[in-house]
């Protein structure tokens, strides 16, 4: 959620900075919403200060006076309680509002969409192969990893089955991620899967993208869903809480499946793995002190980057543009991996810095030492990493001329090969 006082001083900044990832922007109602807020507010309390202080003198009164006194003091009763209703109300509204606001995109971060994202830089070379290479779809039937036909049976479309080897490469991925966070000085979790609404509000997600994940039937107030990421959970952790400056920042780690509707036709180039409801992903988040924010997104990015290169996968990273970037996220840089078949890059890890945003919302802070005062967390969250494009980037990446694909170093003590084969 964006600062109010920030709003209000400056309006005119907030307007040019959300115009980056909006097409229009009326500040106006806030202002107007925020105004009534505050005078309601005045009112109410200049009422109460009045009839406090008759309160206090109304025993040296005559009985007559005492009667007008109190007639005076029920009426300045009912007014209150009317104003205070009006101020309720009129704060719930402005709520409404500024829950459908975005962040803010960093000063850096560029305006526009897809067309203005910039190729960071590039690790490694495209693979040239002399034989006739195959897709990840023909080889995960070929050898045997994931069986697509049975997963549609198990769950509908979008949905697959990891079989024998295709299932140990799955899981090989997730212990060499969760071994090099814990050597980061991560901390391990593994959250529900079933969170309530305050974690998709807090996130930012909800109310309006509510419709992006699966909702549970239940009231309005008793919402819950599947989470989409475990950033999802993980932001939610410290909410309500105040931290100790001296522990930050605080770093975590969990694996989930993530689960999500995925909006929209599935593409011919997005069959098998690319695209679908349910997919496994290990995600980082950290809890940080505004001053140190960009350099626990440097770190990120670093690591991020570091297990794309243990698993000698060619990728690219990418700064967004603004309308690319999430709505909660103030910057996000993208890993993007090569997959061959597709003659293009798929995004495989998001490194995102949402500044103050989520932790206005999630109510989350810590106490500044030197001062005493309480003050908003930054946070921020990283994909290390989604599997279900990673997977296919690995076989294609990989393939030999035999039909076989060679396991990266990194993965050959979980997988107990150096080899797929039939």
């Amino acid at each position: 959620m964006l600062d109010i006082n920030l709003i209000r001083t400056d309006a005119e900044k907030v307007r040019q900075a959300l115009l980056k990832r909006l097409d229009a922007v009326d500040l106006s109602p806030v202002l107007e919403l925020d105004k009534k807020r505050r005078a309601l507010l005045v009112e109410a309390e200049a009422l109460k200060a009045k009839k406090n202080a008759a309160s206090a003198g109304v025993k040296k009164l005559d009985a007559a006076a005492q009667q007008a006194v109190f007639a005076e003091m029920k009426e300045i009763s009912a007014r209150v309680k009317a104003l205070d209703a009006e101020a309720a109300a009129t704060e719930a509204e402005l709520a409404g509002l500024m829950a459908g606001l975005p962040n803010m995109p960093a000063d850096d971060v560029v305006a526009g969409g897809k067309e203005n994202n910039a190729v960071v830089r590039e690790w490694g070379k495209k693979p040239e192969f002399a034989f006739e290479a195959k897709g990840h779809l023909e080889l995960c039937k070929d050898l045997g990893l994931v069986d697509y036909e049975r997963g549609v049976k198990l769950g509908g479309t979008g949905f697959w089955l990891y079989r024998d080897l295709g299932a140990r490469l799955e899981w090989a991925l997730m212990n060499l991620f969760v071994e090099t966070h814990l050597a980061n000085g991560y901390s391990f979790t593994l959250p529900p899967h079933i969170l309530n609404y305050e974690c998709g509000y807090t996130a930012g997600q909800f109310p309006k993208f509510k419709d992006d994940v699966f909702l549970l039937a239940g009231p309005e107030d008793k919402t819950q869903f599947l989470l989409p990421t475990s950033e999802t959970a993980l932001i939610s952790l410290h909410r309500d809480e105040v931290l100790k400056e001296e522990e930050l920042p605080r770093k975590y780690f969990a694996y989930s499946p993530c689960y999500r509707k995925e909006a929209g036709g599935y593409g011919a180039n997005e069959r098998g793995m690319i695209r679908g409801h349910q997919f496994n992903k290990v995600e980082l988040i950290q809890f940080a002190r505004p001053e140190e924010s960009q350099a626990c997104f440097d770190e990120m990015v670093g690591q991020v980057e570091a297990v794309m290169q243990a698993l000698g996968l060619h990728y690219r990273l990418v700064k967004l543009a603004a309308k690319d970037c999430s709505a909660s996220m103030a910057r996000t840089w993208d890993i993007e991996v090569w997959i061959p078949s597709m003659k293009g890059y798929k995004e495989v890890s998001s490194v995102s810095s949402a500044g103050d945003y989520q932790a206005r919302r999630g109510n989350m802070r810590f106490k500044r030492a030197a001062t005493g005062k309480n003050e908003f967390l930054h946070t921020l969250n990283g994909s290390c990493l989604a599997t279900s494009r990673l997977f296919p980037a690995l076989l294609e990446q990989f393939q030999q001329a035999d039909g076989s694909v060679a396991v990266p170093e990194a993965l050959r003590k979980y997988m107990g090969t150096d080899k797929i084969t039939i």
